[in-house]
């Protein structure tokens, strides 16, 4: 097998450091360090869409010399493992990666907060997910250039590392908007390398896209067509790329053979669904935290019926238009006052950003108006937790009624996925028509428009209606569809579309 090299901005491995300088070791969090990690050998993830759980640290025999994972340094901890293992390889400094060899980039803190946030979270983030506030951003301006030279020199580290580590003929893995850039560097650098880059947000459709300048734009659409594959979750995130690699010139679309070719040099473009991985995700589900948390919240609300969303608090989640949602089925509903409740766990994101806190800060105040409002000495309506609690996370799956997934948009959406494999009795889920997910589920999902709160309200209403055995079949035939494309053929495909 040839040499396989990822490259993400998140990696399979995190650090912390004591107050005695002491590094602990964790394993990385998130949908896109879960699925890779099936595959690659690295340390099985804490699952998609939510934060790390400890790992431990252990002696490592070395790692599997055919997969190498490049990423960067998310923290000064991080940092100071990189700059402790013998040229960032921590799988030599030993720790235990799980079977892949694992080069952490020590990028300097400055370029990486600009790369991160200024660039990558709060523009390319905000124009493929439809976030901005048009009348008052974006705004590009001298900074917003200083900015982007920081993302290209990020960009940069990361295609001199694969070109440096890799073999020849090898192929490499590049995921995400973080690194939209590094195809085509990479390829510059290393002409003989099989390259496929991987988007995991939604891709803009070209009226949106055109809000980032000329020059930008184009640089990051010739970035990922220096890929020979670029891989998208669903049909609607690949046609929305090819609509605006037509707006490079002297750039080729052919939409039959779902080509695009530029400057000599042909792009397949594909369609990869990611699942969820059935055993894996049970076989958690299973232990002992997760079996008391399950009894904890039984014993909390009761034998209500129980609405349950499991989220980032990600201005994208559409977290306050659910509870808005949920208050106008109480208002509107009078009879379910006291026989539900709604359960909303959300997982801090990104408070690097203004935005996302005072995203955070205007949820958990509405939630607040909400109990206020309903909320008895018998009955709490609303049970909002904004911590880190993944096994909470599972069993809540478990013991769901109705799951409500409402992006304003999403690549994917695998909360959408794991709550009916999880499901106990078979929960209702209403989801959102803008979720990726939507394109598979929708068959047997309760359909809404995100923006549509009343729309929404009297969904769940009929979801909780919903007779059990109704709500058996659907999420029967739910569970089926988000097992179909596991994290291992997700990533194979991948690689195979290479060949």
């Amino acid at each position: 097998m040839s040499q396989v090299l990822v490259a993400s901005n998140r990696g399979p491995v995190s650090f912390s450091l004591s107050k005695d300088g002491e590094l602990a070791m964790r394993r990385g969090g998130g949908g896109l360090v879960s699925g890779l990690a099936a595959v690659t050998g690295a340390p099985e993830g804490s699952g998609p869409s939510r934060p790390a759980e400890a790992a431990g640290t252990s002696v490592s025999s070395g790692g599997n010399p055919d997969v190498l994972w490049v990423c960067a340094s998310l923290s000064e901890a991080d940092r100071t493992a990189a700059r402790r293992s013998p040229d960032g390889r921590i799988d030599q400094a030993g720790y235990d990666t799980g079977g892949s060899a694992v080069r952490m980039l020590d990028i300097p803190s400055a370029t990486f907060d600009r790369a991160y946030n200024a660039v990558a979270n709060s523009t390319l983030w905000f124009v493929h997910h439809l976030l901005y506030d048009t009348p008052r951003s974006p705004h590009f301006d001298a900074r917003a250039r200083r900015d982007w030279q920081s993302y290209e020199a990020y960009n940069a580290a990361f295609a001199d590392a694969l070109a440096r580590d890799a073999s020849q003929g090898a192929k490499a893995a590049i995921q995400d908007y973080h690194l939209s850039l590094a195809p085509r560097m990479l390829r510059d650098r290393r002409p003989d390398l099989k390259i496929v880059h991987f988007s995991h947000t939604p891709w803009a459709p070209p009226e949106y896209y055109r809000l980032l300048p000329d020059d930008i734009g184009t640089q990051i659409l010739l970035g990922i067509l220096g890929a020979d594959h670029a891989g998208f979750l669903t049909e609607r995130w690949a046609s929305a790329f090819l609509d605006c690699c037509e707006l490079v010139p002297g750039a080729r679309v052919d939409r039959t053979a779902r080509t695009v070719t530029c400057a000599g040099h042909t792009t397949h473009v594909g369609v990869h669904g990611l699942g969820v991985d059935e055993t894996a995700l049970r076989k958690r589900a299973a232990q002992q935290d997760v079996v008391e948390r399950a009894r904890a919240l039984r014993e909390q609300v009761g034998d209500r019926q129980l609405i349950v969303r499991i989220d980032r608090t990600e201005l994208s989640k559409n977290i306050a238009r659910g509870l808005a949602a949920y208050r106008e089925l109480l208002v509107n509903h009078p009879e379910w006052r006291g026989r539900v409740v709604h359960l909303a766990f959300a997982y801090p994101s990104r408070y690097d950003l203004p935005e996302y806190r005072e995203y955070t800060a205007s949820v958990q105040q509405m939630a607040k108006q909400i109990t206020d409002e309903f909320g008895t000495a018998e009955w709490d309506p609303l049970i909002l937790q904004v911590n880190d609690d993944y096994p909470r996370s599972l069993a809540a799956y478990g013991l769901a009624d109705v799951l409500l997934v409402n992006p304003i948009r999403d690549g994917m959406n695998l909360v959408a996925k794991e709550g009916p494999v999880l499901s106990e009795q078979g929960c209702a889920l209403v989801l959102s028509r803008e979720a990726g997910a939507a394109s598979e589920l929708s068959g047997d999902a309760l359909m809404v428009n995100p923006f549509d709160v009343s729309q929404t309200a009297e969904t769940l209403h009929q979801a909780l209606l919903m007779p059990r055995a109704q709500r058996a079949e659907r999420c029967a035939r739910l569970t089926a569809a988000a097992t179909a494309l596991p994290p291992q053929q997700w990533f194979a495909d991948q690689l195979a579309a290479l060949d």
